[in-house]
């Protein structure tokens, strides 16, 4: 299992992704709440914490949701 970091996940904005993490207050809350879902899914998956699917499809529902927001503000 690997987790879905957002640098390896667009590498073509590493130095934005590090640059709006510091200077953009809305992007490294989504941030944050997007690296804090992602090690919750990696605990699931790789049996560490046990969940329900119907958890674990919510969890990853959401983690897709937060990367879809982080993308569109990336793209600005």
């Amino acid at each position: 299992m690997e987790k879905h970091n957002l640098h390896h996940e667009f590498p073509e904005f590493d130095q934005k992704i590090t640059e709006y993490k510091v200077n953009n207050e809305h992007f490294r809350k989504l941030f944050d709440e997007y690296q804090q879902v992602t090690d919750e899914v990696y605990k699931i998956e790789t049996g560490t914490e046990v969940a329900s699917d119907d958890v674990l499809h919510k969890l990853k529902t959401h983690r897709l949701y937060l990367k879809d927001q982080l993308y569109s503000l990336l793209q600005n």
